[in-house]
């Protein structure tokens, strides 16, 4: 015998059999979808529109359509629901099993260890991560650096390829979170040293020119953009210099752009030795000086979670430590003192003054409002 239509709840024990409503006088002149829609919302327009297709869709036993008007009295047959998938467990992503080699590949690696960080010193030519065409990388090692910690360490930030140096691990969530918000906002201070052709004719600068992907290269090389980069500050120091030849030179990066201290050698006529994709032919030294990359993070700086600092230096790979001996550089020479920067010159410590100072010129507008008043 028809019934009228029924909420779900009472639905569901018949929902493995053909079941005919009656429309109400509520839903008279309404389509049918909308019906469905207000009394069987588990029935899903896709599946309402599939009875459709086949015909088991019915109105008064006629074929009915999703669009299709109801009037008052219509009997609405419909079909069995079909029962829900079973749901399909998501295959787990099971990581290589790494062989006595690879363990000890990256132990050597390691240079600081406590309970929050660890510091590699990353080789050139080992990816951080990996992609296309990379399967040998730095995440690719991490289960070997675990120890006792509960979990594998966290990248928190990234070296190119061919730049090798101080790389900065955390060992928990809340070491990764400190760690995310330190570089987001400027306070970690990291140095690089570079190999570059040419000497500066200024020895101590800033280069800002913003950067931006260059179009055609698919992302995959930036370019200095005044109209559409995004700002980006370098400061640079020469340590010493090979005549008008070469020179060794600090870098230390004050934004965290893609590329951005090898774009802004390049950019300045300067660029760094081996670096053949900013600097082409121009980037590379005879005398038997290597075409590798002579980009290296020698140190990271960083506050720890626990209090204190993180503050750790990376040997020199061997290919960049013969060029600056056949150069007639003393390696001694290389770390210059660090310039402290006060938080508040941070992008991150202006914000938080000016916020401060906005908020306080509201609560002074709020008091005056109030002793107007009073009076």
């Amino acid at each position: 015998m028809p019934g009228t239509a029924r909420r779900p709840a009472d639905w569901a024990s018949g929902m493995s059999e053909v079941r005919t409503f009656k429309v109400g006088a509520d839903d008279d002149d309404i389509r049918l979808d909308r019906w469905f829609k207000r009394h069987l919302p588990e029935i899903s327009f896709t599946q309402v529109s599939k009875w459709a297709r086949t015909g088991q869709l019915r109105l008064d036993g006629k074929r009915a359509t999703p669009g299709d008007r109801i009037a008052v009295g219509q009997l609405i047959r419909v079909p069995p629901a079909e029962p829900p998938a079973p749901e399909k467990a998501k295959p787990q992503r099971q990581r290589p099993v790494m062989s006595d080699d690879q363990i000890a590949f990256a132990k050597e690696l390691l240079i600081h260890k406590d309970a929050q960080a660890l510091v590699i010193n990353k080789p050139p030519g080992l990816a951080t991560q990996g992609g296309t065409k990379t399967h040998e990388h730095v995440d690719g090692l991490l289960d070997a650096l675990q120890f006792e910690a509960e979990g594998r360490p966290k990248l928190v930030h990234r070296l190119d390829k061919d730049t090798s140096g101080a790389l900065l691990l955390a060992r928990t969530s809340r070491a990764a979170a400190f760690f995310g918000k330190s570089f987001s906002s400027r306070t970690a201070r990291k140095v690089y040293w570079a190999l570059i052709t040419g000497v500066p004719s200024i020895e101590d600068g800033f280069i800002e020119l913003p950067i931006a992907k260059q179009p055609g290269t698919g992302g995959e090389k930036m370019h200095v953009d005044e109209k559409e980069g995004s700002p980006a500050k370098t400061r640079y120091r020469v340590i010493e210099r090979a005549g008008n030849r070469a020179a060794w030179v600090e870098l230390q990066p004050f934004t965290g752009r893609t590329h951005q201290l090898r774009v802004h050698m390049a950019a300045i006529g300067h660029p760094i030795v081996g670096d053949g994709k900013y600097g082409g032919q121009e980037a590379f030294l005879t005398g038997g000086i290597s075409r590798k990359m002579h980009l290296h993070a020698r140190r990271i700086r960083i506050d720890h979670p626990d209090g204190g600092r993180v503050d750790v230096k990376a040997d020199l790979p061997a290919h960049f430590a013969e060029s600056l001996d056949l150069l007639g550089f003393e390696l001694e020479a290389g770390d210059l003192p660090l310039d402290e920067v006060k938080f508040s010159e941070t992008p991150e410590g202006k914000k938080r003054a000016e916020s401060a100072a906005a908020k306080a010129r509201r609560k002074e507008r709020k008091g005056e409002r109030r002793g107007r008043g009073r009076s």
